[in-house]
């Protein structure tokens, strides 16, 4: 990739180990964004490293997906053998999922009422999900659903705002749930930490899948189209003129996963 250039003085990385909202109301409508676009998210949100899977333990059979979206995760679930049911609360992403994952049972319901029985899955995961939800209540339904022995794994993707040209890029993109390194989640009994996972990796997107990732962040999705216009315009400019890249060039972003293994 071309080498970045200088950049003005950028504000330091996220001190966060959650994303910011005023209250649950603040919270519910800006995850309500998600009911539209997602053909888009699932076309450029990245998977999950496969070391996250060998967190689930090797016994385990069915797996619960909450807040499963399009299927990113439950994709590598099914190819690795288990058998998933995907809870979603937004209908729009589970008709995507229904293409993706044909295999995978579909309920859309939420973390803190999924609907399913007491203790009928082996393991839960939650990818990119648990910043959503009542964090006491969604604890006590993991618990509930989950068998004896049973575990819940916590994972989030973040750009890795430690790279100074990857953090202005969240900037402009507005992304919210970019999170501190070594962040720890917020849980509510039952549920204790069991083992953490932290890794870098990259993911390589085209400067136009780039375009796209920021039309699948929340604040575009409850924007206004001169809002969404400015946001494609300070991309438009970063990417092409700021940073150097061509249309179509690959651009190797950097990444953050961070996941936790929990049991009841």
């Amino acid at each position: 990739m071309p080498g970045p250039r200088e950049h003005p003085p950028i504000p330091p990385t996220s001190t966060r180990d959650v994303p910011l909202f005023r209250d649950g109301r603040h919270r519910a409508t800006a995850a309500s964004a998600f009911r539209t676009g997602a053909d888009a998210y699932h076309a450029v949100r990245p998977g999950y490293p496969p070391e996250v899977l060998e967190l689930i333990p090797a016994a385990a059979r069915t797996v619960a997906d909450i807040g499963a979206g399009t299927g990113k995760l439950t994709e590598q679930l099914i190819d690795v053998g288990f058998d998933v049911i995907a809870v979603e609360p937004s209908g729009a992403m589970l008709d995507v999922l229904g293409r993706t994952c044909p295999t995978a049972a579909r309920v859309q319901a939420t973390a803190e009422a999924t609907g399913l029985a007491d203790a009928s899955v082996d393991a839960v995961v939650c990818a990119q999900t648990w910043h959503w939800v009542d964090v006491p209540r969604a604890s006590r339904e993991l618990a509930r659903i989950m068998a004896p022995g049973g575990r819940a794994v916590l994972v989030w993707n973040t750009l890795d705002v430690q790279v100074p040209w990857v953090h202005r890029l969240t900037r402009i993109m507005h992304s919210g749930d970019v999170l501190r390194p070594g962040f720890v989640p917020a849980t509510a009994p039952p549920l204790a930490l069991e083992q953490e996972l932290r890794l870098d990796w990259v993911a390589e997107l085209t400067t136009e899948e780039v375009l796209m990732l920021a039309r699948t962040r929340s604040y575009w999705l409850n924007a206004k189209a001169a809002t969404r216009e400015k946001v494609a315009a300070n991309l438009r400019w970063y990417l092409f003129e700021h940073l150097g890249f061509a249309p179509g060039d690959v651009v190797p972003l950097p990444y953050r996963c961070d996941a936790f293994s929990y049991r009841a």
